[in-house]
């Protein structure tokens, strides 16, 4: 595990930077998966379940998880973004900081139900496993609890944090341009 824990991480990143080509993007994107842990821990450490391969299992599917929809919100802020820069530059205007956060307000906005969706989703087929009993469902509910409390983390995090640091980045970029 200590070892496949951060390969796969290292590859999640390899794969970001090689799909945006930019690093601060990559690095927005790979800030959800710290967030989604926490939930993961949280739910662990309410249920009493101490750390082991299956629960090191269920942490690298909900960081593979997490990095995909901070992948979707963060191509859903762009787009909204260039097309507000566009519009603009038809106009004649230079974008700032107000046209920014509009954008970013749009293609968030955009993103609640899809992310929904995927929670949901998501919860729908895991809670059952948590809920099992019988043969091997010690070892599936020990897969399953990182991804159902990191879902709920990660849902906090693509919704809220991630527009706020896109803002953040973007707005600088306009600041000193």
């Amino acid at each position: 595990m200590k070892i496949v824990v951060p390969a796969t991480l290292l590859i999640i990143f390899l794969l970001l930077y090689l799909n945006f080509r930019r690093l601060t993007e990559s690095l927005i994107v790979m800030l959800s998966v710290p967030f989604s842990l926490v939930g993961g821990i949280w739910l662990l450490w309410l249920l009493g379940y101490n750390l082991s391969v299956a629960v090191g299992v269920g942490f690298i599917a909900l960081a593979g998880v997490a990095a995909e929809t901070g992948v979707v919100m963060l191509i859903y802020l762009d787009q909204a973004w260039q097309e507000t820069r566009r519009k603009l530059a038809e106009e004649g205007r230079e974008p700032g900081v107000t046209e920014l956060y509009a954008a970013i307000i749009e293609g968030a906005v955009e993103r609640v139900r899809p992310k929904m969706m995927t929670v949901v989703a998501i919860m729908a087929g895991l809670l059952p496993i948590m809920w099992s009993t019988g043969t091997g469902s010690e070892v599936m509910r020990r897969i399953a609890a990182p991804m159902v409390g990191g879902m709920v983390s990660s849902t906090i995090l693509t919704l809220l944090v991630i527009p706020a640091i896109y803002a953040w980045v973007k707005g600088r970029n306009i600041k000193h341009s």
